[in-house]
């Protein structure tokens, strides 16, 4: 996987993509992270990237021809097959990510990400990107931080870089939240770990984490089982009715 990240503050990377994981994954060849300083691509002496909107009001917006320029540094240097990859805006407007995204977006071999600063784009900017895409219905400073969110999120799942299926067990990876985990000591404080855990039964320990796994969700997500309705089984049906008789008692 590339992924070639426009930004105004190319070191605020250098933290998170040095350390844990994203470290490994960059050593190992299985990821590569290019940063373009969008100034660069500026031609004035100051290198302005931007400048007061027309029709007046507060802020400064990112100016469109070195956002341009850049992009076509990226498509020149990844070569032809980049033609094609998607090019995401980080803007508090666009797509909210999720795991699903996630999931999608680890099936790329490239991929561009535009970090927004100051009071927004120049619209001529969207017009750039195969879509937008937000993390959330907040705002911040800049699209820095989405970006090491996305890039953190879609590398974990490529293959090689975790557990072949570390992966699989993660909270909303199957669109539920994970089910409880323990580890020694067995007992901690007068609070044990579930009998079930211990008893070395493969199947009862599967139904046991898929049913904690859907009461988890019931309990604080319900808005997740809505989203994975047809995707219940016959015995999720009968755990959530039971999850439902319980609180009515």
């Amino acid at each position: 996987m590339r992924f070639d990240i426009l930004t105004l503050f190319p070191d605020m990377f250098t933290g998170p993509l040095s350390e844990s994981i994203m470290k490994r994954a960059q050593v190992a060849g299985l990821v590569e992270v290019n940063l373009w300083n969008i100034r660069d691509f500026a031609t004035d002496k100051h290198r302005q990237v931007d400048d007061s909107p027309f029709g007046g009001g507060a802020g400064m917006v990112l100016k469109p021809e070195p956002m341009y320029r850049a992009v076509e540094a990226v498509r020149e240097q990844a070569g032809a097959g980049s033609q094609d990859s998607p090019i995401y805006l980080l803007s508090p407007q666009g797509q909210v990510f999720d795991q699903e995204m996630a999931k999608q977006m680890s099936n790329l071999t490239q991929m561009t990400l535009i970090c927004g600063h100051y009071e927004g784009f120049d619209e001529r900017i969207r017009r750039l990107a195969t879509a937008e895409v937000s993390i959330g219905d907040f705002v911040l400073t800049g699209g820095e931080l989405p970006a090491m969110l996305i890039i953190d999120a879609v590398t974990r799942l490529l293959p090689g870089v975790l557990d072949s299926d570390s992966p699989l067990d993660d909270s909303l990876y199957n669109g539920l939240l994970e089910y409880p985990q323990y580890t020694r000591p067995r007992v901690f404080r007068n609070m044990e770990v579930p009998e079930v855990l211990l008893s070395g039964h493969h199947e009862k320990i599967r139904q046991w984490r898929r049913r904690e796994s859907l009461f988890r969700t019931w309990q604080r997500r319900p808005d997740l089982l809505k989203r994975m309705a047809d995707r219940l089984t016959e015995q999720d049906r009968k755990w959530l009715a039971e999850f439902a008789d319980a609180a009515d008692e």
